[in-house]
């Protein structure tokens, strides 16, 4: 059985999806219906940077959420992929909008309206410079939970942001905590990295940008799935549209729980996954997780051809 997982923020690169532009009509009518819906040239942005503007996460996500379903939408309808055919469908973080307008939940336009407030609400939720994202490798959760526990005596914001695979951890809070347990890690000869983020996504620091999304995505029309969404609050499918739009809401201050939710696919029989969108981050996190299962990322119109 099959899954299609739809990446999220950090896999964007100017060019994304040029050659499904160039020899598809529904993809230069997907990016029309982009440019129009947010009176900005997201397409030319898409197509040919610069990487700056790209960088800027209000453009970031309505950008790869745009190549994602227009690559989607060209392996449905232009190479005839019957939809059946996948079991689950699951979004890292923003990648659960294009998961949600590619599974027929919710309209491309609605998206792309939510995604871009999303992002300028994330981004104003803490001032630049008082947040940081800091990836850990070769720590298991448990593990980390330990080291974190040193900090609780001190004031400050330091979570796991991302589960993201067996030795991929990433954790966000503001500047000081995450430099303390920095300092922590390379004490105990553990790896750590700072991520080139402009805000501390997934953490509690984002509930002003939770609250401020809950009332537009209230109001936006979402229906229930036809097919099962395994979502990265709980790591478990839903259905329902009014649930789905809680957890969307809870999402942006929550723990991205992927490699639960890559775990739980598996065990629900699913052998092969399939990422649609800009680049391979998912495919090469599902290949740390577990390596019993098959996973392609479709970036070409050659990648087309691994899932026939």
């Amino acid at each position: 059985m099959k899954a299609l997982l739809f990446p999220g923020q950090g896999s964007q690169k100017a060019g994304m999806a040029s050659e499904f532009e160039k020899n598809f009509k529904i993809v230069k009518e997907i990016f029309k219906r982009a440019d129009e819906t947010l009176n900005i040239k997201l397409s030319e942005l898409i197509l040919n940077g610069p990487e700056e503007d790209l960088k800027k996460t209000e453009i970031t996500q309505p950008a790869i959420l745009t190549t994602s379903y227009a690559i989607f939408e060209v392996i449905k309808k232009e190479i005839n992929i019957d939809q059946k055919n996948f079991k689950f469908f699951a979004g890292h973080s923003l990648g659960e909008y294009s998961a949600l307008v590619s599974s027929g939940s919710l309209k491309f336009e609605d998206a792309l309206k939510l995604v871009h407030q999303r992002g300028k609400f994330m981004q104003s939720a803490v001032p630049e410079g008082e947040g940081a994202m800091l990836a850990v490798m070769g720590v298991d959760i448990k593990s980390l939970v330990k080291f974190l526990e040193e900090l609780k005596n001190k004031n400050g914001i330091c979570e796991i942001a991302n589960d993201n695979s067996n030795g991929q951890i990433i954790l966000s809070g503001d500047k000081k905590s995450i430099q303390d347990i920095n300092t922590i890690l390379a004490n105990n000869k553990k790896r750590s990295i700072f991520l080139p983020v402009s805000a501390p996504f997934h953490c509690s620091l984002m509930k002003p940008a939770s609250e401020k999304m809950s009332f537009l995505i209230n109001e936006t029309e979402m229906k229930d799935t036809v097919f099962e969404l395994v979502n990265n609050v709980t790591a478990e499918p839903v259905k329902s549209s009014n649930e789905i739009k809680n957890l969307l809401i809870k999402q942006i201050f929550s723990k991205v729980r992927w490699r639960e939710s890559v775990e739980y696919m598996i065990n629900k029989d699913i052998t092969d996954f399939i990422e649609v969108g800009p680049g391979k981050v998912l495919t090469g996190l599902v290949k740390r997780i577990s390596d019993k299962v098959s996973c392609a990322s479709i970036n070409t119109i050659e990648d087309i051809k691994k899932i026939k």
